[in-house]
């Protein structure tokens, strides 16, 4: 493997500085920003600062300290509103990703003379399901019958066609990923937004796996709304607080999920029993913000800000593209089969690396000290994150990749996951 070709884009990284602002343990290759991101410096700093301010403040601390805990999910909602091209009022940092889908859903759906199915896909995240699933059944229909699910042709990706082609009469809701968990296949959230809308469609996505990955022009493209959570590819730990986002043509619809903190602020502490709900996406927020979740994505924005969303898009798909062609080139007599889209324009920010023993090569792996991630039945997924990977940490994962391989390291392993994969 050639030294050059790593030596030359490291060289000229405008980003390889913010690798010095994460915790990367040394000598660990850490590929698995697509499931849990690193702690930043910056983000612990913030979370320091948030308990700094509880300590000196008490319960002063919701309008007072550093960080105002009563107005911060909305402050927080302005600074990721660029990420995913949103206007401010739009986001909103609050609850977890399946708790807001719920929210989003109760919202939504409202399922009317025919119109009372909602379409999702078979390849989306389990927990997106489960929920469609429950709202179903809160209003008394099957799933079975109501909940639509647009078939893969290969088992990795979703045709496009095949979504516009089952948005049919019945459809009333539509809830899909803006990138596939396995495969990685980005989808056209632009397209398949106006065909939802051509049809008098709601749609909805799902961003966890491209938010801080990939740009987005949610409002532009004139999205209804999205959820996503924040301790992926925009570090904000595990456990941490996620988001949602509310299309301004919305904020006249009552939140189906009501909660006080979805108040209106300057009436939220009257204490009335009427719901006078906020004229943002905050009116989608329920119970008390979860603060010291939230602290970290403070600094971890920062970051963001800094980096900006096209230059952390360019530096991915040079990463992921420069891994496939290690892949192909190194790799090709050991039996893997890349199972992402090649092209840039229909990748997010992993690569899907398949292999028939997929589950004790991930353990051999972490063995080498590269930590990748395991997904049923066959898929090692590597996210070469740009804030925190060179172009040489690619080079060397598929180096002790190759070497596993070569020595069949991983047949001491069995072929199982582990509790958490």
């Amino acid at each position: 493997m050639k030294q050059a070709y790593w030596t030359e884009m490291d060289g000229k990284d405008g980003l390889k500085h913010f690798k010095e602002e994460f915790y990367v343990k040394k000598g660990v290759l850490y590929m698995d920003g697509n499931s849990l991101g690193l702690l930043s410096k910056n983000a612990e700093k913030t979370l320091a600062e948030v308990l700094t301010d509880w300590k000196e403040y008490g319960i002063d601390g919701w309008m007072a300290g550093t960080h105002p805990w009563f107005t911060l999910s909305e402050k927080l909602g302005g600074k990721m509103a660029p990420l995913i091209g949103a206007h401010k009022d739009e986001v909103i940092v609050t609850g977890s990703t399946t708790g807001n889908l719920h929210q989003l859903v109760s919202t939504f759906f409202q399922p009317a003379g025919t119109k009372t199915k909602i379409l999702a896909d078979e390849l989306t995240f389990p927990s997106d399901i489960y929920a469609l699933k429950s709202q179903l059944h809160l209003k008394s229909l099957t799933p079975a019958d109501h909940l639509l699910s647009v078939k893969s042709q290969d088992g990795r990706m979703i045709e496009e066609e095949d979504i516009i082609s089952s948005m049919t009469e019945e459809v009333a809701l539509i809830v899909l990923p803006s990138v596939l968990y396995r495969s990685g296949q980005l989808l056209d959230i632009q397209r398949l937004t106006a065909e939802a809308h051509k049809r008098g469609i709601l749609i909805g996505f799902d961003l966890c796996h491209s938010i801080g990955a990939v740009p987005h022009e949610l409002s532009n493209w004139e999205v209804d709304f999205a959820f996503w959570c924040n301790y992926k590819y925009l570090n904000g730990g595990p456990g941490s607080v996620a988001g949602l986002y509310v299309n301004r043509k919305h904020f006249k619809t009552a939140p189906g999920l009501a909660g006080w903190f979805g108040s209106n602020k300057e009436k939220q502490f009257d204490m009335s029993l009427e719901f006078v709900p906020s004229d943002t996406a905050g009116a989608f927020q329920m119970g008390t913000p979860h603060v010291l979740s939230t602290a970290p994505l403070i600094g971890s924005l920062e970051l963001f800000a800094e980096a900006g969303m096209g230059r952390l898009r360019e530096k991915s798909l040079q990463l992921t593209r420069y891994m496939m062609e290690l892949i192909e080139t190194e790799l090709s007599s050991f039996g893997f089969h890349i199972g992402n889209p090649r092209e840039d324009e229909r990748r997010g920010g992993h690569v899907c690396l398949e292999h028939s023993e997929a589950a004790r090569i991930c353990k051999a792996l972490k063995e080498n000290q590269v930590v990748p991630d395991f997904r049923a039945p066959n898929v090692i997924r590597l996210a070469p994150v740009p804030l925190y990977t060179s172009f040489q940490d690619v080079h060397d994962t598929i180096v002790r990749l190759k070497k596993i391989m070569s020595e069949k390291q991983y047949e001491k392993f069995p072929n199982v996951r582990e509790v958490i994969a």
